[in-house]
């Protein structure tokens, strides 16, 4: 294992003016695939380089405000119940953790509670593993009311296996929010019983924001905007995309998980047409299970989208492997990520390309089979944005039926019916009838039809 300069951390966070938590040491416990097993592992799911999962790891523990002392792999054969990793390991890291004056050792693996107490025992330090840092970082970015809510769900759940009997307040709990120490946020008695009951507590509140936001989203549905959303690998440019987009102010900054809250706002398309664009929580690889259950009502504007973005990072070495690792997220949540009617690839970051690599990127996208479209954008310049707008118009117009229809100008409740569940393309008062131009889901077209003697729209 050998030390890697991590100094410029520190005037890093100074110069950003970050609170500093503390001295950490990333550790990489990843297994050794031998090169039959890797050929087999690559048919299936994209094999992630070592290196690019180090540096992700390193990313998270810096996104909690931790000066990385050093960042290093240390490859297994085999995973040790005890400990995760070999008795050799543990020493040559408790060497590492002296000599650096090291105060938190993250893992970037997911370790049994058992293995957690134990590494703590043997290395004298406080040990996070990866699910407990993601947990640390959704808790400190969570702003909005049902984001708390999700993110202490999910933590209460986490904590609820490590739970040491003797111990019986949370600011004597492992972790909480704000690992390094100190009361907990709330000094509820942290046995089994107790954390049950607020679990309980929180999934109630949880339902009354679902039932909130399905009302919201119930209203949007009345207004016939469709809706447009993102999704990615965190830090895939998906928040300045989206800024880009609709002229928002969205946090947009290079770190993971900068963005957590969803965010909603007007999309204006090429032709006058609206959408509503969505900008929900960026994936990981190894994204906790509880995260996932935990943030499924956020999400439940990507569920019911009508189209989805699915931004990429083309220039990330790992791109492929985060492809799949969002695939498999969208799987998660019952979506089909091979869905073409549905989703658009954004290979977004094409300003860090110079000239010929950008046209053989674009030689690859138009390679591609018509339905599996790619969308080749800088966010940051701008570049490709026009293309990609029309392409969500061509995507959305799809899915629904242009009619022409005249009606008369005195049955104001046809009129204003007409507002509520079809986008009025065009209006004109003609002897005291409008004539005009809708378009409607396929679900109310036989209603239009039938209603207002409507006929298909015949461009002149």
């Amino acid at each position: 294992m050998e030390p890697r300069n991590f100094d410029g951390d520190a005037d890093r966070l100074r110069s950003a003016g970050a609170k500093q938590t503390g001295r950490g040491l990333v550790i990489g416990p990843y297994l050794r695939v031998r090169a039959g097993a890797a050929d087999a592992q690559s048919e299936s799911h994209v094999v992630r380089d070592a290196e690019a999962r180090l540096d992700e790891a390193a990313g998270l523990a810096r996104a909690i405000d931790l000066v990385i002392a050093d960042a290093i792999i240390a490859p297994i054969s085999q995973i040790r119940p005890a400990t995760y990793i070999g008795k050799g390991k543990v020493e040559e890291i408790a060497g590492l953790i002296k000599s650096l004056d090291v105060e938190l050792v993250v893992m970037d693996c997911a370790l049994a509670p058992i293995q957690q107490r134990n590494l703590e025992k043997e290395l004298q330090t406080k040990v996070l593993d990866r699910t407990g840092l993601i947990l640390e970082i959704f808790g400190r970015r969570a702003k909005t009311r049902e984001g708390s809510l999700q993110v202490e769900l999910a933590h209460l759940n986490y904590q609820r296996s490590r739970l040491v009997r003797s111990w019986t307040h949370l600011e004597r709990q492992r972790g909480g929010f704000g690992f390094m120490g100190g009361p907990g946020e709330t000094q509820i008695e942290a046995d089994r019983r107790l954390i049950q009951e607020r679990i309980s507590k929180l999934e109630s509140e949880l339902k009354k924001v679902q039932a909130t936001r399905r009302l919201h989203r119930a209203g949007r549905q009345r207004v016939p905007y469709r809706v447009v959303a993102l999704v990615g690998y965190t830090n895939a440019g998906k928040s300045t995309l989206f800024n880009r987009l609709t002229r928002a102010d969205v946090q947009a900054a290079d770190m993971l998980f900068a963005t957590l809250d969803p965010t909603l706002r007007a999309l204006n398309l090429p032709h006058g047409g609206k959408a509503m664009l969505s900008d929900t929580v960026g994936f990981i690889s190894n994204l906790p299970t509880q995260l996932v259950a935990a943030f499924r009502a956020t999400l439940e504007e990507v569920l019911e989208a009508d189209v989805i973005l699915h931004v990429r990072d083309i220039s990330h070495e790992d791109a492929e492997a985060q492809q799949s690792d969002v695939d498999a997220v969208l799987r998660q949540l019952g979506i089909n990520p091979d869905d073409s009617g549905r989703i658009i690839e954004v290979w977004n970051k094409i300003d860090r390309y110079d000239a010929e690599q950008r046209e053989e990127l674009l030689n690859i996208a138009a390679r591609r089979p018509e339905d599996h479209l790619a969308m080749l954008v800088s966010a940051v310049t701008g570049e490709g944005i026009d293309a990609l707008l029309a392409a969500i118009e061509e995507r959305l117009a799809a899915k629904r039926t242009t009619l022409d229809l005249s009606i008369d100008a005195a049955d104001g409740a046809g009129i204003s019916w007409l507002h509520r569940n079809a986008e009025v393309l065009a209006k004109e008062l003609h002897d005291g009838r409008f004539d005009m131009t809708v378009r409607v889901d396929e679900t109310k077209r036989d209603i239009v039809v039938s209603r207002f003697d409507a006929v298909p729209h015949h461009a002149t």
